[in-house]
């Protein structure tokens, strides 16, 4: 079978490898249909995600068709489209114990620690394998891995119906996000550098949108609140600046959510955090969010259409990440077909 292998920094080959068989009575086999390629693919592709390791078959936005099940699989069967959880905590350790197995002391994600779904076939414990409806399309399911990040990051900020939500940066997972506060009930403001990004996230239900690269940010979140400020700040641009910005424009008792993987400190006071009652807290991967996320797809409670920009066969995984590295205002959701 053919898998997209990274081997070094922009060392990326399509491999030959063996189709995996199904090994304990646990395990599900996937026939992979669509994966989609996120930030921190080509971050592996560029050799600069330290959590890495290499050679590693990278994706982790994975649906497919199951194929074959071990003996005591219940929860699927031969035949069910499905979605992947690609993550693989170790139970024990304090995170674990608190059900919080997306921050475990020694998490396995696929894709980075283990490898990953771009690959024609894989093999799954029955417990990472979701099934999902089979009237949703392929672009549909690929994108249920992204949605249960945004749905981490609106639970990790406690967004609740009536809720002012503040978006910084309406790339994927700034519009997961969107997405997923509009279902609960919030306003949201979303901010970005592209015009065509936030024409967009507009057209996906943001209330209010900010062209960070003309209009003073916080001077915006500020009028449109009558002075009160956000009360769930998500920062999805995960700079120092931005972060500085998201502590000011959070109310009083509010909620700023953290996305990023940047190591540069940011210099921020005490005095807001304190005076204000603000509560900071970070977002990673996501915690048993998949069957809440699913629902919502099979329901079409969230409407995905216009996330999947482009789809590209396995044999053109170079064109597609050219494109994405090249011409980033052409792109929201980059997918790889195996049926194609």
């Amino acid at each position: 079978m053919k898998a997209v292998q990274v081997t070094g920094p922009h060392q990326l080959s399509i491999v030959e490898r063996e189709k995996p068989v199904i090994t304990n009575e646990h395990e599900v086999l996937v026939k992979v249909k669509m994966v989609g390629i996120c930030g921190s693919d080509i971050h592996i592709y560029h050799g600069t995600n330290p959590l890495a390791t290499l050679p590693r078959v990278i994706g982790h936005e994975v649906t497919g068709e199951v194929e074959n099940v071990g003996e005591k699989v219940e929860s699927v069967s031969a035949g069910d489209k499905v979605v992947i959880e690609p993550i693989q905590p170790c139970g024990d350790c304090y995170a674990c114990r608190s059900g919080r197995g997306n921050v475990c002391s020694n998490l396995e994600v696929y894709g980075v620690h283990r490898d990953g779904g771009m690959q024609e076939y894989l093999v799954m414990p029955e417990k990472l394998v979701h099934k999902v409806s089979p009237e949703l399309d392929w672009k549909e399911s690929v994108l249920a891995e992204p949605f249960t990040i945004g749905a981490q990051a609106t639970w990790r900020g406690n967004v609740r119906p009536g809720d002012t939500v503040f978006i910084m940066g309406a790339g994927p997972i700034g519009l997961c996000c969107l997405k997923v506060a509009k279902s609960i009930g919030a306003t949201v403001i979303i901010s970005d550098l592209n015009e065509s990004r936030l024409d967009f996230a507009k057209e996906w239900g943001a209330d209010h949108t900010i062209d960070a690269s003309r209009l003073n940010v916080i001077d915006e979140v500020m009028e449109l609140t009558k002075g009160e400020g956000a009360n769930v700040v998500i920062d999805a641009v995960c700079i120092p600046q931005t972060f500085e910005q998201a502590i000011e424009i959070a109310s009083a008792a509010g909620r700023v959510v953290v996305l990023g993987f940047d190591e540069r400190p940011s210099p921020i006071s005490q005095l807001p955090i304190t005076k204000k009652e603000v509560t900071i807290t970070g977002s990673r991967l996501q915690t048993n969010q998949f069957p809440g996320i699913i629902e919502m797809l099979n329901s079409r409670k969230i409407d995905t259409a216009g996330m999947v920009t482009q789809v590209f066969p396995l044999e053109q995984i170079h064109q597609a990440i050219q494109l994405i590295e090249t011409s980033p205002e052409e792109v929201r959701k980059v997918v790889i077909s195996f049926d194609q």
